[in-house]
């Protein structure tokens, strides 16, 4: 599957014949200024939770896209009332077919709130079956044994998991993660962006692959092929 990476959790997926999009948040972020959130395409964009540097540029986006936007019912509710038209709500356990295939909700263990500070829901991750390759990808999450369920559903491709640690699961928890869910394949995202979350990369991709992983660490506005 096709992939171009724009920065912090944000990348876009060609899946189903569609621009799968998740968590925009481009234009705060200094390391993605060369990067015109205006030319992204989407025809759907999924957010993992509702925190700040996952939700930024969804109106933006969707805006200009007509695109479609997923979340966690908070979520809808507030995309909603910011006058947004083509939204759709899924929780965790939720499971939808599309035009693009199909997507799961699932469980995520992180904090959710709107950048407000107020509720903003639960955390969730999204397992992707599409006639391209099946996907899965954590959102903000710490390691669960939940991740055990995924391949009892779907066989996926690969995973994106957060390695920034911190905030997240780290390098090594990652690993753990893609053991869980049966992949050999990973993408890295959730790190570098603000100094409490930077990573050493040289490290990180060794560890990786003494474990029998390839990660993945596309340079910001990079599409490669997984």
């Amino acid at each position: 599957m096709e992939i171009t990476y724009y920065g912090h959790s944000c990348f876009l997926v060609k899946g189903g014949g569609k621009d799968l999009l998740f968590d925009p948040y481009v234009t705060p972020n200094e390391l993605a200024s060369h990067i015109d959130v205006d030319a992204i395409p989407a025809d759907n964009i999924f957010c993992s939770h509702a925190h700040f540097d996952h939700v930024t540029d969804v109106e933006r986006i969707a805006n200009r896209t007509g695109a479609r936007v997923f979340g966690c019912w908070e979520l809808y509710q507030w995309f909603n009332s910011k006058g947004l038209k083509n939204t759709f709500p899924i929780n965790p356990g939720g499971k939808f077919n599309f035009d693009f295939g199909t997507v799961k909700a699932v469980i995520a263990q992180h904090s959710a709130s709107l950048p407000d500070g107020s509720y903003g829901g639960v955390a969730s991750g999204f397992v992707f079956a599409t006639n391209d390759g099946n996907f899965y990808y954590s959102g903000d999450t710490a390691l669960t044994l939940d991740m055990q369920l995924i391949p009892r559903f779907t066989k996926v491709d690969f995973a994106v998991f957060p390695i920034g640690d911190g905030l997240t699961m780290g390098v090594e928890e990652a690993i753990e993660a893609a053991k869980m869910v049966g992949v050999t394949k990973v993408m890295g995202v959730h790190y570098d962006t603000f100094g409490f979350i930077v990573i050493d990369k040289e490290k990180a991709v060794k560890d990786f692959e003494k474990a029998g992983i390839k990660l993945f660490l596309p340079a910001i506005g990079e599409t490669f092929t997984i």
